[in-house]
């Protein structure tokens, strides 16, 4: 009687973890759905334009590269979008982080869904102490997502919209290389996740949506960790329309790929065998041992 009520446990288990993991995306959803990408000159940002217009999306693509941005806006053209306007902008200049909000309600009359995907460049490195870059990675990274999303939130609560914010497997546990850029990514998480308490206190009817990525296979990320690290990296174009599927879905937190998950979850457990994991995943070899004279 005992194996059959577990079994039965056991069954009702997976029927849950089943219905809580399908996919209910539906690209007809996003039909006329208002959309800024930041970032969008490539990469995931690229990918997520195309899926917006093959659904059938007005968009507002940005980034600070105009040739490329042109190229992406012609696809996304070629795939269906309603309509796609570009803005250039250096998202460490507070002046034109103004400009992309103000074009895309201009330009679409309102807006649905807010995607901050964009970053700045680091190396992919130990630290070395340079502290002007890690503060204007902060304002990049970070400060900027604050002030985009500042200046949506009123067009975005009038609409019931979603804020899409693109976060990392590094904004969840500290890993070697990324100093700079796994604080700004922390900050996201913080800052973020308490707005999003904030709003439903208040009833405000604008969901946001964390995505927790792992390593992805995009040029400028498989450059930075080649020679660096032992570990797949994932479609750019899948990882992608899981982002545009869980903002389509209004979930708090989405995790690609597979492997994020569970290591978010027991990112706790065993502190100093994860430490000695995390060291040895990583290839470095010292360039000179130092010696106490």
């Amino acid at each position: 009687m005992g194996f059959k009520k577990q079994g039965l446990c056991l069954v009702a288990l997976v029927a849950v973890l089943g219905y809580l993991c399908r996919d209910t995306y539906d690209p007809a959803n996003l039909a006329k759905a208002r959309v800024i990408v930041t970032g969008a000159s490539s990469g995931i940002g690229e990918e997520m334009a195309y899926h917006y217009a093959r659904a059938g999306a007005h968009l507002v693509l940005t980034a600070r590269r105009e040739n490329v941005l042109i190229t992406v806006r012609s696809k996304c053209l070629e795939f269906g979008a309603k309509s796609v306007s570009l803005v250039l902008a250096d998202m460490g200049l507070s002046e034109a982080r103004e400009q992309v909000v103000e074009k895309a309600i201009a330009d679409m009359g309102g807006l649905d869904y807010l995607v901050l995907n964009h970053i700045g460049y680091t190396p992919f490195q130990m630290w070395d102490g340079d502290v002007n870059h890690t503060r204007w990675l902060m304002e990049v990274n970070f400060l900027s997502y604050i002030h985009l999303a500042a200046k949506a939130l009123p067009h975005l609560a009038e609409s019931r919209g979603s804020i899409i914010v693109l976060s990392s497997l590094t904004g969840k546990i500290a890993t070697p290389f990324t100093t700079s850029y796994g604080a700004s990514k922390f900050a996201l998480d913080g800052f973020f996740s308490s707005l999003r308490h904030e709003l439903a206190m208040k009833r405000t009817p604008v969901s946001i949506t964390l995505c927790i990525l792992g390593l992805i296979d995009t040029e400028s990320a498989m450059e930075k960790v080649k020679d660096k690290i032992a570990m797949p990296a994932y479609p750019a174009h899948d990882a992608a329309l899981a982002v545009v599927s869980a903002g389509t879905s209004r979930v708090e937190e989405m995790y690609y790929p597979w492997y994020v998950r569970p290591l978010c979850f027991i990112r706790d457990w065993f502190p100093q065998s994860r430490a000695w994991l995390m060291q040895k995943t990583y290839q470095y070899t010292p360039e000179e041992t130092l010696v106490p004279s």
